[in-house]
């Protein structure tokens, strides 16, 4: 059964694991006691206002998300303001604003009447009638949280966030007009603030007594629930009536019937009803019920299980590599030099390429430049999902991740510079003329395809007036990050590394090429077979990436993810490291490219099931929009772990390669 969360159409991640437990979390996903850094419990004092924010409305039919006044709904009566917003939510199409729906702290109230919109113009009422068939959800927050839906379906509850506008019956259409909330809320616990806190001056700074100092403790929000109803008001009784006054009759909020039918040139009542119930549910495991997906829950022990399996077989595959070369190495220091010559052919091709095994490959400053990057995307992936695990972005922080992967991948510009250069320095045997074009490419070549990629897929959006576009704005900010911060820092690490000594070759390159004796088989059929193992590392995880991005489900398990990149690194490597070995053994000695995309071609198998999982997980996917966007953002996926996994290959190749013709006793 699924948990489908609709708190946003792109990538919604929401972090669990805390340092002090991390290894603990691994096989038990849930904690208590401690709260998730950079986020702090309100306390409410009974009476206080709380305001309900709205986010965009979403839907796991279209993945195209619509601001909530897109449709006639009811505004609040100061006019519509949007709430602060990071960078990290705007890329991933939040928009969040307030709302008319507000009410007091341990206050019940029922039959609230909202508004009575206009009669439904023929635009507005065909608009209605199309979000009703796509499915798309209204997504509520109180104190940033979302607000849950609960479900039964036989003897299973299931869990979503948000709800319907409507539903559609036969040939008419109803919408959900009337919302019974449910406020869950927990004692405000000063001396466990305290104690977490660490600050002995704590109930200094966090009082507990309300304004009248009557001694009533104040509260923390740890529930929002909200039951959707379609009610068939009386719109011509209240006429007279003003937001917040009382309906004039008792409305009963049954979810399993339907009575609001929309119609044209008709108006529209909205109510609503809340009551607040005290939970044991403490204040830092108050997103335990959004992270208990039984649909989407991980597989622990099948995990586990598969990543001992990987493991085993990338040992077993290193012990018998690491062996084999050992014992070539042996034979050659054993042998005398008549024995050396004879034996050459039969013991092991790779000697004879000494000649040419550090010839510079073709389009070498391409190959720099993808390692370069490489290296600057690799490095923002083990920097997130490492804050990740350890529980810095918290999901009360919404768009952390996003702008906490940008941050970090421009400030590994100098890391990708320094490695592209130095690189590019050892091939040509120490003249690094030339740096400065190598780190203006390394700094355009991903950012600029993704920056293509972004554009065209923006270019639909707005054709849909999608809250989904990045605005003007934002496009105009993101290029001045990318020029004004990533492209000097990048160029800074070009700089470094012309100034550090390149790597020096243990053996002299030949003049003349050796020809490269016909192979059996083609080498780039086993290059790209070779992508198989490193996507039977990522294969488990990858469907609840793609279930998290697509199908709206939370991701939590960090910690796991950290394991399977750390993982793959290591398989990666391994497989670049015996196709080089392979080729060298049948005197290939064109391995620069082929160690690149040997790991690399990991990507292509990706891309294949992305397409699989369009067409067999997606089938709710409607439309040609939809599916470009798709297809567009698994492109710019694809790339990026082309990039990184190809990086791997290549720079362990390129130290087995020296070390292997380093450790050789040569004539």
């Amino acid at each position: 059964m699924g948990f489908a969360s609709r708190s946003g159409a792109k990538m919604v991640f929401f972090s669990r694991f805390r340092l002090w437990i991390l290894l603990s979390l691994l096989v038990f996903p849930s904690g208590e006691g401690f709260y998730l850094p950079g986020s702090y419990p309100h306390k409410y004092l009974a009476g206080d206002t709380l305001s309900v924010k709205v986010n965009s409305l979403t839907s796991i039919d279209t993945e195209i998300p619509f601001g909530y006044y897109s449709l006639p709904f009811c505004k609040p009566q100061e006019g519509i303001k949007d709430s602060a917003e990071n960078l990290g939510e705007l890329l991933m199409g939040d928009r969040i604003e307030n709302s008319p729906y507000r009410f007091k702290m341990f206050t019940n109230e029922s039959d609230i009447l909202l508004c009575r919109t206009g009669p439904l113009s023929t635009q507005d009422f065909n608009l209605l009638k199309k979000r009703i068939d796509e499915m798309y959800q209204v997504n509520l927050i109180l104190d940033n949280l979302p607000a849950i839906r609960y479900t039964k379906k036989g003897e299973y509850v299931l869990r979503w966030t948000g709800y319907p506008v409507g539903i559609r019956a036969a040939d008419t259409y109803y919408v959900f007009n009337h919302l019974r909330l449910k406020v869950l809320v927990h004692k405000y616990e000063e001396t466990n603030v305290a104690k977490v806190m660490g600050a002995g001056d704590a109930s200094d700074a966090i009082p507990t007594l309300d304004k009248s100092g009557s001694g009533s403790p104040g509260w923390m929000v740890v529930g929002f629930e909200v039951v959707p109803c379609s009610f068939q008001h009386d719109s011509e009784s209240i006429k007279n009536l003003k937001m917040y006054d009382k309906y004039p009759a008792k409305i009963q909020c049954d979810p399993t019937t339907v009575g609001m039918a929309i119609k044209e040139n008709q108006p529209v009542v909205f109510t609503y009803e809340v009551s607040f119930v005290e939970s044991d549910i403490k204040w830092p495991s108050r997103w335990d019920a959004y992270l208990k997906m039984e649909g989407a829950k991980v597989h622990w022990f099948s995990i586990l299980n598969s990543l001992m399996v990987i493991a085993f077989l990338a040992g077993i595959v290193l012990v018998i590599f690491l062996r084999t070369v050992r014992r070539d190495l042996t034979r050659y220091e054993e042998l005398d030099k008549e024995a050396q010559a004879q034996m050459n052919e039969e013991l092991s091709g790779w000697k004879l390429v000494v000649g040419d095994v550090f010839r510079a490959p073709s389009h070498p400053q391409l190959l720099c430049v993808m390692v370069g990057d490489g290296v600057q995307i690799l490095g923002m992936a083990v920097v997130t999902i490492l804050f990740a695990a350890l529980g810095f972005m918290s999901p009360a922080s919404r768009g952390t991740l996003i702008t906490g992967m940008l941050f970090s991948y421009m400030v590994l510009g100098i890391a990708a510079g320094y490695v592209a250069v130095r690189i590019w320095k050892t091939i040509r045997c120490g003249d690094h003329s030339g740096w400065v074009s190598v780190s203006w490419r390394v700094s355009c070549f991903f950012p600029g395809i993704a920056f293509l990629i972004l554009t065209m897929l923006n270019f639909l959006l707005w054709g849909s007036h999608s809250t989904g576009a990045i605005p003007i704005s934002l496009f105009v900010v993101l290029l001045l990050l990318w020029f004004c911060i990533s492209v000097p820092l990048t160029l800074v690490g070009g700089f470094l590394g012309a100034k550090a000594p390149h790597i020096e070759y243990p053996v002299r390159t030949n003049q003349i090429p050796r020809e490269i004796p016909p192979q059996k088989y083609p080498s780039w059929l086993l290059v790209l077979g070779a992508g198989t193992l490193p996507f039977g590392t990522l294969f488990i995880e990858l469907f609840f990436i793609m279930s998290s991005i697509w199908m709206g489900r939370v991701y939590y398990v960090f910690g796991f993810l950290f394991i399977v990149l750390i993982l793959l690194v290591v398989v990666c490597a391994e497989v670049s490291l015996v196709l080089t070995y392979m080729h060298l053994c049948v005197e290939d000695w064109k391995w620069w490219w082929k160690s690149f995309f040997s790991s690399g071609s990991v990507a292509i198998y990706i891309f294949l099931y992305s397409v699989n999982y369009l067409v067999f997980d997606l089938k709710s996917l409607s439309g040609p929009v939809s599916a470009t966007l798709y297809l567009g953002y698994s492109l710019f996926m694809v790339i990026a772990i082309m990039l990184a996994t190809g990086t791997i290959g290549f720079i362990s190749s390129f130290w087995f390669v020296h070390y292997l013709f380093s450790s050789v006793k040569l004539d």
